[in-house]
C-alpha cells in the first residue's frame, strides 16, 4: 500500500484552477488504487510550525552539536514531525497558482521546514545529495498569464522552475507537470476550457503514476 500526500497552495478552494484540476487526479487515483491511502493537506488550514529565530537557532544548534534550550528543542520537535509527515509518503501530489511570479508564501513556507540538512538532503564529496529516494510528485500549476519559453516572459516564471529545482534537490526526480494557462489574460470562457483540458490530461496521467 502506497501513501499519497496531496498539498494544496491554495486558499481560494472552490474556486482554484490548479486544486480544481489536482483534486480531478486524486479522485481518478483514488478509484484505480483502492488500497492506496490518501492524505490532503491545505497548507493554508494547516498549523505549520513558524520557521522564525527560535527555530533557526535550533536549526544551527543542531547542526553544530550544541545544547539546546527546552523552547529550542520543542520548536526543532515539530519541524522535524512536519518533515516525517511529508517522508512518509510515497507520492506527492501539488496544487500550486503562481502568485506575484512566483509561489504563495505558505508553501515557501512549507518548503523552508523541509529543506534541512541531514533530513532531506546532505552534502556528499563536496556535492549535494537529495535523501528522499523512490518518490514521484505531479504538479498541478496555475497562472493568469503565459509565460512561454523564448520570449521576455518566460524569465518572470519563478513558480515552476523553482518548484522544480527544490524537489530534485531533496531527491524527488520523479516529477510530472500540468501547467493551466492563461487562467485570467483570456477571460473566464477561456480559462474554464483550459481546466477541463487539463482534467482529462490529469486523468490519462493516472495510471503512470
Amino acid at each position: 500500500m502506497a501513501t499519497l500526500l496531496y498539498i494544496q497552495a491554495s486558499p481560494r478552494i472552490e474556486h482554484s484552477h490548479s486544486i480544481a484540476v489536482a483534486s480531478a487526479f486524486v479522485e481518478a487515483y483514488r478509484a484505480g488504487h483502492g488500497d492506496d491511502r490518501i492524505v490532503e493537506m491545505n497548507l493554508f488550514e494547516t498549523d505549520l510550525p513558524p520557521f522564525d529565530l527560535l527555530a533557526v537557532n535550533a536549526k544551527y544548534n543542531v547542526m553544530h552539536s550544541r545544547e539546546q534550550s527546552d523552547e529550542q528543542r520543542a520548536a526543532w520537535d515539530r519541524i522535524v514531525a512536519e518533515i516525517n509527515r511529508f517522508k512518509a509518503a510515497d507520492k506527492y501530489v501539488f496544487a500550486v497558482p503562481m502568485w506575484n511570479f512566483s509561489i504563495p508564501w505558505r508553501l515557501k513556507q512549507y518548503i523552508d521546514i523541509l529543506v534541512q540538512p541531514g533530513l532531506t538532503f546532505t552534502i556528499e564529496d563536496g556535492r549535494y545529495k537529495g535523501l528522499l529516494e523512490d518518490k514521484s510528485a505531479l504538479i498541478v500549476y496555475a497562472r493568469g498569464g503565459q509565460y512561454p519559453a523564448g520570449t521576455d516572459l518566460n524569465a518572470f516564471d519563478h513558480q515552476k522552475p523553482y518548484i522544480e529545482t527544490i524537489l530534485p534537490f531533496i531527491g524527488i526526480t520523479d516529477v510530472s507537470a500540468i501547467v493551466i494557462e492563461p487562467t485570467l489574460q483570456q477571460g473566464p470562457d477561456a480559462a474554464g476550457q483550459k481546466q477541463v483540458a487539463a482534467i482529462e490530461k490529469a486523468k490519462q496521467l493516472v495510471g503512470q503514476f
